[in-house]
């Protein structure tokens, strides 16, 4: 637990920086002059690289063992990139230090989440990566606010990017923290249960498949707020307010798909889907209080990724082999992520019915893939 609540302050700090930067990211190059499918590519090239890293990273991790130092490496590159966008005035020098962090996070992901994985064991794996995930929301909320209050009193991008470069800082102090508490994080596991150890189980590819078609059809929230600035439903300064609000719902959810990921498994995202389905209408086509309902709906999406994928991948797999897992997981994630990124990019332009219905489409197909998927916990699926 004292492992878990360490790596999640870390990561409460890191997201404060990262997601206070990306809350603002899409107005931002939209201000300096970037088109729809611009902000799209950018968002879904930049998750498609950091998920690639994260594959070959996680391979790294397995091999080297090196967890604390491939950490420290991504770690670096990933929050300082954020504050750097205070230098820019031109979109293409702020597209590349948007695809930089996510090149750092894509560095030190595979390591951080094999080490948890690890740390959670015992205590329950939904409800040890769904306290991560909501202590890592919480920053992703403060984060955006911050921005937000900025933004209000008319300071401009510049210095909420600049502002960031404070708990960047206080993110690193952290993770060196951790690391001097528990050096050797792979010995907080108990004796893991049997798993097959040559290869990868056949339900681990089944459950990528699902994992794919979701990433496809969610919009990055980057290509959201374009959205919102450009049709001037939403004041500039509600933006990031909005992304905060999301990332709060995220956290809570997060918790309670942890938790119910405990009793039922891999069925748990099946039951974030159904929900997460309606937030590309809401979204795309409302006003105020539809586009607030949306981003609530895309948040709760959002939670039950982020604490029950991951969870999932540390049931189907055997220890040994865990960080390939995560990498091609993540790099699953990342493709699919980019390919349905640009593709919603692309019909953002030309037809929003277009966006609307690829996004419903691709993760109602979904939902039967996780409500298939079995891990080795008797009477779990």
């Amino acid at each position: 637990m004292r492992f878990v609540i360490l790596m999640g302050t870390v990561s409460l700090l890191a997201d404060m920086t990262y997601e206070g930067g990306r809350s603002i990211a899409g107005p931002y190059l939209a201000l300096l002059g970037a088109s729809g499918t611009v902000v799209g590519f950018v968002a879904g090239f930049g998750e498609f690289v950091s998920y690639a890293l994260r594959m070959v990273f996680g391979f790294v991790s397995d091999k080297s063992r090196q967890y604390w130092l491939i950490a420290f490496s991504g770690y670096i590159i990933n929050l300082l990139a954020i504050p750097m966008l205070a230098l820019t005035d031109h979109w293409p020098a702020a597209a590349a230090l948007l695809i930089m962090e996510r090149v750092g996070k894509g560095i030190r992901n595979p390591a951080r989440d094999v080490m948890l994985s690890h740390a959670t064991q015992t205590m329950g794996r939904g409800w040890g990566f769904g306290l991560h995930e909501a202590m890592d929301q919480t920053g992703a909320t403060l984060g955006p606010l911050l921005v937000a209050a900025l933004l209000y009193f008319k300071k401009g991008y510049h210095a909420s990017f600049a502002i960031l470069a404070v708990p960047a800082l206080l993110a690193l102090a952290a993770l060196t923290t951790c690391w001097y508490l528990f050096r050797h994080p792979e010995e907080l596991e108990g004796t893991p249960p049997e798993l097959e150890t040559s290869g990868f189980p056949t339900r681990l590819w089944f459950y990528l498949a699902g994992v794919g078609l979701l990433a496809a059809g969610y919009a990055d929230f980057p290509l959201i707020a374009y959205h919102f600035r450009k049709t001037a439903h939403i004041a500039e300064a509600w933006i990031p307010t909005l992304y905060a609000l999301a990332m709060a719902v995220e956290a809570v959810a997060a918790l309670g798909f942890g938790r119910l990921f405990d009793h039922i498994g891999a069925k748990t995202m099946a039951i974030g889907a159904c929900l997460s389905i309606f937030f590309a209408p809401l979204v795309f086509m409302g006003h105020f209080v539809l586009c607030l309902v949306g981003m609530m709906l895309w948040g709760i999406g959002m939670g039950a990724q982020g604490s029950v994928m991951k969870a999932v991948v540390a049931e189907l797999v055997s220890k040994d082999h865990r960080g390939a897992a995560y990498g091609i997981y993540n790099a699953a994630y990342g493709i699919t992520w980019f390919a349905g990124s640009a593709l919603i990019g692309y019909l953002y332009d030309r037809s929003i019915t277009g966006v609307i219905v690829f996004s419903m489409a691709a993760q109602a197909a979904a939902i039967p893939i996780f409500l298939g998927i079995r891990d080795h916990r008797k009477g779990a699926v």
